[in-house]
């Protein structure tokens, strides 16, 4: 992990503030279909407004608020080869 990469419980502090009084809950995980990535959905309150989001574990181990981006096809030299 590098040093841009933030925990999951940081996070949810840092977007829904959770307090004793008014916690986070966990209500689903799972996985995206064909690619696998992992996501993790929340529902707390910020102010008096509830709020849920999701986030997604990228490939090396940083979760974020938006889904890492699908492998792009590259292509090798070896297919022009003769």
């Amino acid at each position: 992990m590098n040093g841009n990469d933030i925990s999951l419980r940081a996070l949810v502090d840092k977007w829904l503030a959770p307090t004793p009084s008014v916690p986070a809950h966990i209500t689903q995980v799972g996985r995206l279909g064909p690619t696998g990535v992992r996501y993790v959905r929340l529902e707390g309150r910020v102010s008096t407004t509830p709020l849920s989001i999701v986030f997604f574990r990228h490939g090396v181990g940083a979760w974020d608020v938006f889904p890492p981006a699908p492998p792009s096809v590259a292509m090798g030299t070896r297919l022009f080869a003769s």
